[in-house]
């Protein structure tokens, strides 16, 4: 998911372009884009002119502690170093 919002910058993405994107559904996709929001990893906003006849979308990008992350995730991880990738454990769902 972060890599997907990565490859767009700065842009905004739909969230069923993503869907398509990463060959997921979007009971997939918008649980974890709200987790992501929830942790300050992406930012949300409403389409502001939608095309006639068709509803204004949601729009996704990354903040910069998003694309952070999206960078150090999709880093090599050095040889040999069996341990998670810096920030991994950011994405974990919360167990409370």
């Amino acid at each position: 998911m972060l890599t997907a919002l990565a490859e767009t910058g700065a842009d905004w993405s739909h969230g069923y372009d993503l869907c398509r994107a990463l060959g997921l559904k979007a009971g997939t996709v918008y649980p974890i884009l709200i987790r992501l929001f929830e942790r300050g990893l992406v930012e949300t906003s409403w389409e502001t002119d939608p095309p006639r006849g068709r509803p204004a979308r949601h729009l996704y990008r990354l903040t910069t502690a998003g694309a952070e992350l999206a960078r150090t995730v999709a880093a090599p991880a050095p040889a040999g170093d069996g341990a998670p990738a810096p920030g991994a454990a950011r994405l974990a769902p919360r167990t409370t």
